[in-house]
């Protein structure tokens, strides 16, 4: 545990800070020969970065494996061994040349069909909002005619009473209020008989 922790902190400070500081003071003073050089370093660190990521999970157990890897950033680092100038142009510079042709065929063709699936991703995506969206929309529709169908017509009347002004024309027949054959009203038998009382007196 500690080898890995000793080892991130070799490959982060001097693997990474220190050639990042010189690649800015190369690009800034122009040096080109600075400049390649520390060109030619990314890339090899880049492709270790990359042989890292799996030999670390499968070499992990190798005695001295940090070790080796700490000891492999100062070689490629060293003024003295050039071991990032030597690697690139013994090994990487020839391999990338060689197949250049196939690797920019793979990449053109990897953007294209990248492209491809992130259109046909997209409307996808879309269609699927849009149905979304639509079946939330009748759904709200769906509950607001339930809600409405909730009402009876009690409801209604009595919301109607309360807010809305009375309707136009004879009231309706209550008690002791009976319709005659020809709509006039009929009187009640006892107010009947104390009228002809009263007419008789």
């Amino acid at each position: 545990m500690v080898s890995w922790i000793i080892s991130r902190l070799v490959v982060l400070i001097f693997g990474t800070l220190y050639p990042a500081y010189y690649s800015y003071k190369a690009v800034k003073s122009k040096d080109i020969k600075e400049y390649v050089k520390w060109m030619m370093y990314w890339i090899i660190f880049a492709l270790f970065t990359t042989a890292e990521t799996f030999t670390d999970i499968f070499l992990c157990w190798f005695p001295f494996y940090y070790e080796l890897k700490i000891a492999f950033v100062a070689w490629l680092l060293s003024p003295y061994t050039k071991g990032s100038s030597l690697l690139y142009r013994k090994f990487v510079h020839p391999t990338l040349s060689s197949k250049e042709k196939e690797i920019d065929d793979c990449l053109v063709q990897a953007k294209d069909r990248s492209y491809d699936a992130l259109v046909h991703f997209g409307k996808r995506g879309l269609n699927v909002a849009a149905t979304a969206a639509v079946m939330a929309a009748s759904k709200g529709q769906g509950a607001l005619s339930e809600r409405l169908r909730s009402f009876s017509m009690q409801d209604l009347s009595t919301i109607r009473g309360d807010g809305a002004p009375a309707p136009s024309g004879p009231p309706p027949p209550g008690p002791g209020r009976a319709s005659g054959k020809h709509g006039q009203p009929k009187m009640s038998r006892s107010a009947s008989e104390s009228a002809s009382s009263s007419g008789t007196a």
